[in-house]
């Protein structure tokens, strides 16, 4: 309720409400100044009598009819009794339609439709009395712009009106069609491919809002792209960017489900997004390197990737520039890629032709480089696990401060050894390299289809420079066993160590004498079994480093007395045949006989072996074939055996005394 204010001069100020922002602004006018209203503000008068006539003594602007003056004045100069107000509004309509005016009020109410028309008065409550009366009444309204007035008197008493008028909304009343949007336009943008759409308001009271329609140009389905609030009066849309030409149009519909009739089509010819092209699949260090050339008006591309096929399980990738680089591949695997564009909508292109590639395996890492006299060593480690399935490794090289590299794989073979700490190594012995000469050396790996990862880094040497031989083992013992020596050493420092040397000899007056080359070791192991029947003889050893340029060391020597476990029986002398005994794979002991050169003395051989617990020889199961098995033997031994020839009439030889070593398991 806006009350009349009271003015502060004769030459009162008129009050105008204007519509700012969809509030209403008091704004003071000079009195001589017609007052104006913004529809759908009601035009305010004030009169000094109950006719209305003469020039009203206040007019200002009301956004709703609702005063109670009580029994005082409406405002400066009217009288407390015998008054009137008039309220008048001039609005579009739309389409028209089924509405409501409700009044109430002391005293006199009449309400009019297009007043000065047939049939303008559609309340009519004009009596005085104590009492409020009130009256609402269903009125049609005809499209367009039209004008409601509301005629007020107080005669005596107390002062109140009260009016509103509203569109029905009831499907079953309201069957009237809201005007069709005026003012329909379509604006394309290729920079952002959006549509721009816009319209001018539609004035319907009981407008609920508009639909947005789109379709491609020569077809007949319509999409219904959005449902917009009644204040909407533009939208944004983004359709496929196909090069199509598409048709959009709009409908308004009012609170009861009327909708409008369609605007008039505008059209819009979207940009042409398409599959890219130039699409490459790299295999790098880091990973698969994808590159393709940029689409005109993509704003982002979709990377699928599979394996082994185009139609296996894919994972997807959206990156928005003209490069991605997939770091989640395994080394070595073989992955296969296609991509599309993507437009400001969404729409996906078809993809492109599937590339397939692989992550480089990874570059060794470099060890170091051992000078022969005319050749180099040169050792590097692999990451086996997460760095690819290697196939193999190739050596390059290149002389002094050379850029020519030469590949001389073929020249040395790559090997791999075990080190002390549990790690592998990997090596390769140049025997191409000439004397006195300064070499660099890199590394690459490969995988099974012969892709070849990143080289390593670089490692020097010069050929003809070590002659330093290694040092021998800070401590080396020997240690007698039932069934022969048991040899341990520490291990050797030197960077350059390529093996371990065992020699075997015989102590003669504390003098090692007569030692031969027993075997050799990986730098990883230290230590060695002699594997020797416990005779008691007295034996020496000496363990040897190497390096890789040969150089031997001096190496430690120590002494051990075998344990003697021979038998105390004594064997006689005689024998005219010879025999033997070995031990199989199995853990069985082979006991074979042999007649004398040239002769078939005896059809076959009988054997017992030597039990020191009871200092006698226990048979072994007799047989007509060869060899002699002796079953279950015991292990951590040296066993003795006496050997006998049978001839044809069933007498036997003289026996002979062979042994063998039976060492535990590993």
């Amino acid at each position: 309720m806006n009350p009349a204010r009271r003015t502060t001069t004769a030459a009162a100020a008129a009050v105008v409400l204007a519509t700012a922002g969809g509030l209403l602004t008091a704004v003071a006018s000079p009195a001589s100044a017609e007052t104006t209203c913004t529809s759908p503000v009601f035009k305010r008068q004030f009169f000094a009598n109950t006719t209305f006539s003469g020039t009203p003594k206040k007019t200002d602007c009301d956004s709703a009819i609702d005063q109670n003056w009580g029994t005082g004045a409406p405002a400066s100069g009217l009288p407390s009794d015998n008054f009137g107000v008039r309220w008048t509004v001039t609005r579009d309509f739309g389409s028209g339609g089924p509405f409501s005016f409700a009044a109430s009020g002391l005293d006199g109410i009449r309400v009019y439709l297009d007043p000065g028309t047939t049939g303008a008065r559609k309340i009519d409550l004009w009596k005085n009395t104590s009492t409020t009366v009130s009256k609402t009444v269903n009125v049609t309204i005809p499209s367009g712009k039209h004008t409601i007035r509301v005629d007020y008197v107080n005669w005596t008493g107390s002062a109140r009106v009260k009016f509103a008028y509203a569109p029905r909304t009831d499907a079953t009343v309201d069957t009237v069609k809201p005007l069709a949007p005026a003012g329909f336009t379509a604006a394309y943008s290729n920079a952002t491919q959006q549509t721009k759409l816009g319209w001018r308001k539609n004035a319907e009271m009981d407008l609920a809002g508009y639909r947005v329609y789109r379709r491609v140009a020569g077809t007949t389905s319509w999409q219904t792209l959005r449902q917009l609030a009644a204040t909407a009066t533009s939208y944004t849309d983004t359709p496929p960017a196909t090069g199509e030409t598409y048709d959009y149009l709009v409908r308004a519909y009012d609170k009861a489900g009327n909708s409008s009739a369609t605007t008039s089509t505008a059209s819009v010819t979207s940009l042409a997004v398409t599959t890219p092209t130039g699409f490459t699949a790299t295999g790098t260090d880091t990973g698969i390197a994808l590159n393709w050339d940029a689409v005109p008006g993509a704003v982002k591309y979709r990377v699928l990737r599979s394996w082994n096929s185009v139609d296996g399980a894919a994972t997807t990738f959206e990156p928005t520039g003209t490069s991605f680089t997939d770091t989640r591949v395994t080394r070595s695997a073989r992955h296969e890629y296609r991509v599309a564009a993507i437009d400001a909508s969404g729409r996906v292109t078809a993809y492109s032709t599937a590339k397939a590639a692989r992550r480089l395996v990874a570059a060794p890492t470099i060890g170091q480089a051992f000078p022969h006299s005319s050749a180099v060593t040169v050792t590097w480690n692999a990451d086996w696990d997460s760095g690819g399935s290697y196939m193999g490794f190739r050596v390059y090289r290149a002389t002094g401060t050379s850029t020519d590299w030469v590949e001389v794989t073929d020249r040395c073979g790559w090997r791999e050894r075990d080190l002390p700490d549990g790690s592998e190594q990997l090596l390769c012995t140049d025997w191409s390299a000439g004397t006195n000469t300064a070499y660099r050396y890199a590394v690459s790996g490969y995988d099974s289809n012969d892709k070849e990862g990143l080289r390593s880094g670089e490692v020097a040497a010069t050929t003809g420079t070590d002659r330093q031989a290694p040092a021998a083992p800070a401590s080396v013992t020997a240690t007698g066993e039932d069934w022969g020596t048991t040899l341990t050493w520490s291990q050797v420092a030197d960077a350059d160590l390529h093996r371990y040397t065992v020699w075997r000899g015989t102590t003669v007056d504390g003098v090692c004498t007569d030692t031969a080359k027993l075997g050799e070791t990986g730098v990883a192991v230290t230590s060695w079994r002699d594997v020797n029947v416990a005779d008691g003889e007295h034996l020496c050893y000496v363990v040897r480093p190497q390096d890789f340029a040969g150089n031997l060391g001096a190496g430690t020597t120590v002494h051990v007395t075998e344990h003697d476990l021979r038998p105390t029986v004594e064997t006689p002398a005689g024998a005219t045949h010879v025999a033997y005994a070995s031990l199989s794979a199995a853990g069985n002991v082979q006991v074979y006989g042999s007649s004398p050169a040239g002769t078939e003395e005896y059809v076959r051989f009988r054997a017992a072996r030597w039990n020191p617990q009871t200092a006698t020889f226990d048979a072994l199961p007799d047989s007509d074939y060869e060899p002699l098995y002796d079953a279950n033997v015991p292990t951590g031994t040296s066993l003795w055996y006496q050997v006998v020839g049978v001839r044809e009439d069933g007498t036997t030889s003289q026996p002979v005394l062979v042994s063998v070593a039976v060492p535990p398991a590993s």
